[in-house]
């Protein structure tokens, strides 16, 4: 069957080269966009709220965590959301075991060029601690940091103690990571997703959030993560 003069011209005009250098560079991408998002959760940041369950976060925690080295000082993390915006915080460690902690999301940005959190600390408890947990509970964060010690996180996530106020930067472990070094289209993944707020809420935290991306690359991503690529 003969192919119409048009049609062979148009298909002469086409790079092979460039279509196949295009798949390779994308395939990163697309591998990278469904290990960070699924296609619900990339619609709602779209709409602008994302809430996140604390089982969620705490599975994700948990996989950060390496409980079976014996020189982290922490040993796990949880949290848990209510819905009068109290978050607290559990946090198992080496030195003196259970620190409950139980405050408000102050602030929680991320824009591209800053990542951080501040938390106010409204009331704190060591449970396995008579005497320790009642001081504990009565002076400033920064006060007790000094008398239980200071609990380290990875360099990259450095945390920042100030009376009651923990603010802490996650702007360098999100440029390090996967999502941190990929581009779509010209445009940094990390760049593309902006939070403006965090809310505790019961069970979860609701986000509120922005897609800083054209419509086509919105729908491209979407695509994406919903596994239809071709479409």
């Amino acid at each position: 069957m003969d192919m119409p003069v048009n049609f062979q011209q148009a298909l002469a005009k086409i790079d092979i080269a460039k279509i196949q250098q295009a798949v390779e560079d994308y395939g990163p991408v697309i591998e990278v966009v469904r290990g960070t998002w699924d296609h619900a959760t990339l619609a709602e940041m779209a709409e602008g709220k994302l809430y996140v369950s604390d089982d969620m976060m705490n599975e994700a925690i948990a996989k950060q965590i390496d409980a079976q080295d014996e020189n982290a000082p922490v040993t796990a993390v949880k949290l848990a959301s209510h819905e009068n915006g109290r978050l607290d915080i559990t946090a198992d460690t080496r030195k003196i075991g259970p620190v409950e902690l139980s405050g408000t999301i102050e602030e929680f940005v991320h824009d591209g060029e800053h990542s951080y959190m501040k938390y106010h600390v409204r009331s704190k408890n060591i449970p396995q601690h008579g005497l320790m947990s009642w001081v504990f509970s009565r002076i400033s964060l920064s006060m007790a940091e000094r008398m239980v010690g200071h609990i380290d996180l990875p360099e990259n996530v450095p945390v920042q103690v100030r009376r009651n106020t923990v603010t802490v930067d996650f702007h360098q472990v999100l440029v390090d990571s996967a999502l941190g070094q990929t581009q779509f289209q010209g445009h940094p993944l990390l760049d593309m997703v902006e939070i403006k707020s965090a809310t505790p809420k019961d069970g979860g935290i609701l986000f509120e959030t922005e897609l800083h991306v054209p419509d086509d690359v919105k729908a491209a991503l979407l695509r994406m993560a919903s596994g239809k690529v071709g479409e």
